[in-house]
């Protein structure tokens, strides 16, 4: 009965350490749940977050990401400025228009596609041939963006004045139903949507973005997040950059696996990805200069506010880590 009434007293004991080692695990891993990093980020459908993944880089993370997706580039600078995200993807000039607004953001690192898959589209039966037969024609593009600004700058290297022809402020998708139906005489876009009108709707490009856009995509940065989540900011990029190039040598599959998400046909996306070719840019003084003149050209055509400086519109650290 001794060693009974000895077992009792010891199981107490014992069930107090494990409940002691229970409430310190507990406790430390609420502490590490409470360290731990979350990296906001915003994305569209078949964007970032699906190329990390299929190219194998978004294992091990050191923080934890928090996805958004957005039907398009301005909802995720909208919710840059409001203070809702941390990190997203635009195009350089809707950057810079948002920027040029006062918004408190910063262009950390980019890719770079070839500038012929920004084209001035029409129909396979339309007798437009070049640029200069677009005078006196109805012009559609994205206001504010780069459709506005290829056919600002296709006209202006064509000897065309603005007034001589009308530009017709429409998205994409309104876009391509008024040239298909007329009621546009041509289009200003950029891949995927070159690749489908030309494979799917034979339309022809007469004009492209060679020598007059930069076609940057920048990976953008809350000013709050550069502050305060640098590190995750930093292995976020290095991990994008690597699954660029890691796109560049697996198309078909990249395709294939974008096509699955988005419903796009997979010929298209491959035709987009071949002709893009896109890699990453570190943001050097060559891509600010390049930017710069693309941007002091958008604020010659009207459709940024203000002449920007671009130099204080990037943070360049970011680059230079990635170099060390």
């Amino acid at each position: 009965m001794r060693t009974g009434s000895h077992a009792r007293p010891a199981g107490r004991r014992l069930a107090a350490v494990l409940l002691a080692a229970a409430v310190t695990v507990a406790s430390a891993a609420v502490s590490l749940a409470a360290d731990t990093v979350v990296l906001r980020v915003g994305d569209q459908k078949g964007g970032n977050r699906s190329l990390l993944e299929i190219a194998g880089a978004a294992k091990d993370l050191p923080y934890r990401i928090e996805w958004s997706e957005f039907p398009a580039a301005a909802p995720i600078l909208e919710a840059l400025n409001a203070g809702a995200l941390d990190v997203g993807y635009t195009g350089d000039l809707s950057f810079l228009t948002v920027y040029a607004a006062g918004a408190p953001i910063k262009a950390i690192g980019g890719t770079k596609s070839d500038p012929r898959t920004q084209a001035i589209l029409v129909r396979a039966d339309s007798p437009i041939r070049s640029a200069a037969d677009l005078k006196g024609k109805r012009l559609a593009g994205t206001r504010g963006g780069w459709g506005q600004f290829l056919i600002s700058a296709t006209l202006e290297k064509a000897g065309i004045a603005p007034s001589e022809a009308i530009f017709a402020p429409l998205n994409p998708v309104d876009a391509k139903v008024a040239l298909m139906a007329g009621s546009v005489d041509a289009w200003a876009v950029w891949d995927p949507y070159v690749s489908f009108a030309t494979l799917k709707d034979k339309a022809r490009p007469i004009a492209d973005g060679a020598g007059l856009t930069p076609t940057i995509t920048f990976i953008v940065a809350s000013d709050s997040a550069i502050a305060t989540k640098r590190a995750a900011l930093q292995d976020f990029l290095t991990r994008l950059n690597k699954a660029r190039l890691w796109s560049l040598d697996h198309l078909d599959a990249y395709a294939r696996n974008t096509a699955e998400l988005t419903k796009l046909p997979e010929d298209v996306l491959r035709a987009a990805y071949t002709a893009q070719r896109t890699s990453p840019v570190a943001i050097d003084d060559a891509v600010v200069k390049e930017v710069q003149e693309a941007s002091d050209r958008a604020t010659r055509y009207g459709i940024l506010s203000k002449t920007l400086d671009v130099g204080r519109a990037v943070d360049r650290s970011f680059t230079a880590a990635a170099s060390n």
